[in-house]
């Protein structure tokens, strides 16, 4: 039986219970593998209105069922402008028929979004009117991740964390404790990268599975986002948390390998 500990945990500033993998709706699942997630008990949803594949109708479907179950995690294409924040809140209400976005990102602070006045204030107002429920953003920049971690509105950090980029454990991790946001790792096989043997290494590749593992391994990381393409990839990715954290010894391979991967 898989560890209920591992598994699931309670998303800090959300308040929800969660399984721990996130199930990302735009990189081809389909709406079969999307029952068979939730049936599986996934019930976080990273959503973006790119390469959905049609699966707006089962996502209002079970919001209607039973909203309190599901955590909805989205934001605005491009957020520059305090208006383009609210409108892109307002829109996705429109679309998923709900009352509320349990978590509403800047996305890619820095490259596609910016912190300025007007979107913090934009994203505040949202929150207080109980229209979004908890404000986050998506960044690369990790020092200016662990700033905001320490000093900041913000109830969620989605950072890139796997075992060829570890650099969170140093840069935003150690930030955590003032304020105990709540953090999704993304890019857990580095793009796929994590999955190929480099040219010079000899021993085991790791597995999606594995690399799902290495994140939630991290007491630091609360839900690491999946992004398969089919049911099958869904399955194993799902399967593979039934093994647990990761022992001393798959943690010492994994590091050697994802140090490997990067060169």
């Amino acid at each position: 039986m898989p560890d209920p500990d591992f598994v699931h945990r309670t998303l800090p500033k959300v308040g929800r219970k969660v399984h721990r993998l996130g199930l990302a709706l735009n990189y081809g699942i389909d709406p079969h593998g999307f029952d068979m997630a939730v049936e599986r008990g996934v019930n976080f949803f990273f959503y973006t209105q790119r390469k959905t594949r049609g699966l707006v109708p089962s996502l209002r479907r079970i919001l209607k069922a039973d909203r309190e179950k599901y955590v909805v995690a989205t934001g605005p294409s491009v957020g520059f402008f305090g208006g383009s924040v609210r409108s892109a809140a307002e829109k996705r209400l429109r679309e998923l028929d709900t009352d509320y976005l349990d978590v509403f990102h800047l996305f890619w602070l820095g490259v596609g979004s910016a912190w300025t006045e007007a979107t913090v204030d934009a994203l505040l107002k949202l929150r207080e009117e109980g229209k979004v429920k908890t404000i986050g953003i998506s960044i690369h920049d990790r020092v200016r991740a662990g700033k905001l971690a320490e000093s900041s509105p913000l109830d969620l950090f989605m950072v890139r964390y796997n075992a060829a980029h570890p650099g969170a454990e140093r840069d935003i991790f150690p930030h955590l404790a003032t304020r105990q946001p709540a953090v999704v790792a993304y890019t857990a096989t580095s793009w796929r990268k994590l999955l190929k043997r480099p040219g010079s290494w000899k021993g085991d590749v790791m597995t999606a599975g594995d690399c799902y593992r290495f994140c939630l391994s991290s007491p630091h990381v609360d839900v690491a986002l999946c992004g398969p393409a089919s049911t099958e990839q869904l399955t194993q990715n799902l399967d593979a948390l039934g093994r647990g954290p990761l022992s001393p010894e798959e943690a010492t391979w994994m590091r050697e390998f994802g140090a490997a991967v990067h060169g």
